[in-house]
C-alpha cells in the first residue's frame, strides 16, 4: 500500500494509511502514515472494541491534513486487552513444558503431533460456534502433516526439502506457520467464558507451547541465513512484534 499511494498521489489523489511495520513506512516514505503498534493482521487494534477502532481510524484520516509529506505519525495506545476485573484467560488445554531439546528432530515431531491432537476438539468447537468458518487451509495441508517439516526445519535448517512439489520451502514454511497459529488460536479461544487480548494469547501460543519455541527457532537461523526467502521471511513476517524479544535477533 505504502507503494501504490505514490501512484495515488501523482494522480491527484490524496493518500494516508496504517503501517503495520513502520520500518517499511520509514524506508517507502508514503505520503502519509500512521504506523501503529498493533499485531499483524489486526491494523486496528483489537476486534468487538469500535470505540477505539474509531479512534485509530481518526488519528489516520488527520494525516490527511498534511498537505506535504512524508508525515509519519505514532499512534499513541496499545491494543486494548481484556478488562482488569476479569478473571484471567487460561487456555482449555494444559500442555506439558515445551521441548527443551531443539536437537531432537523425532522428539520435536511428536510433541508437536501431541499438541495437535489435544487441541482438536477444541478447535472443532470454536469452528462449529462461528458456523463452519475457520482461517485454516491456505497450505492445503491437514495439521497432522505439517510437525515433521518443522521439526526438520529446526534441525536441519535450509537443507529441508519443500514438502510441496510446486512451493519452494520459505512458502511452503509461511503458508503452514499461518494455518498452525490460526488452528492453536482458534482452538484457544473456544471457551466462552472469559475473553482473551491479542497479548494473552501469544504469550501462550509464543511462550508455553512447543510450536511457539520450534517458530522461534526456525526465526533465530533464518535471520542470519544466505536463503533470501527464509531471510525476507524472518524479518516480517514470521514472529509478531510484540513476542519478538523471545527471538535472538529481537
Amino acid at each position: 500500500m505504502s507503494g501504490l499511494a505514490h501512484y495515488l498521489e501523482d494522480e491527484g489523489i490524496p493518500t494516508t494509511l496504517i503501517a503495520l511495520i513502520r520500518k517499511h513506512a520509514e524506508e517507502i516514505k508514503p505520503p502519509r502514515a500512521l504506523a501503529v503498534p498493533f499485531e499483524l493482521g489486526r491494523p486496528l487494534g483489537a476486534p468487538n472494541e469500535p470505540d477505539f477502532q474509531r479512534r485509530v481510524l481518526q488519528n489516520c484520516l488527520e494525516l490527511l491534513e498534511e498537505e506535504s509529506g512524508p508525515a509519519l505519525a505514532d499512534f499513541p495506545d496499545d491494543a486494548p486487552g481484556a478488562d482488569v476485573d476479569q478473571e484471567g484467560w487460561a487456555c482449555p488445554v494444559n500442555f506439558a513444558a515445551p521441548v527443551a531439546d531443539m536437537s531432537d528432530e523425532e522428539l520435536l515431531t511428536q510433541t508437536l503431533l501431541q499438541e495437535i491432537s489435544l487441541l482438536k476438539p477444541w478447535y472443532e468447537e470454536s469452528k462449529q460456534t462461528r458456523g463452519g468458518r475457520t482461517n485454516y487451509g491456505i497450505s492445503g495441508k491437514a495439521p497432522e502433516e505439517i510437525p515433521a517439516f518443522f521439526a526438520s526445519l529446526v534441525v536441519n535448517r535450509e537443507d529441508t526439502a519443500s514438502p510441496v512439489e510446486d512451493r519452494p520451502a520459505p512458502l511452503a514454511f509461511k503458508q503452514m506457520a499461518d494455518d498452525l497459529r490460526y488452528y492453536y488460536m482458534e482452538a484457544a479461544i473456544a471457551r466462552p467464558d472469559a475473553r482473551v487480548s491479542d497479548l494473552e494469547i501469544g504469550n501462550w501460543l509464543w511462550g508455553e507451547t512447543t510450536l511457539g519455541k520450534v517458530l522461534v527457532e526456525i526465526r533465530d537461523w533464518a535471520m542470519e541465513s544466505e536463503n533470501k526467502g527464509f531471510k525476507a521471511l524472518a524479518t516480517t513476517a514470521m514472529v509478531p512484534t510484540h513476542q519478538r524479544h523471545r527471538t535472538k535477533h529481537g
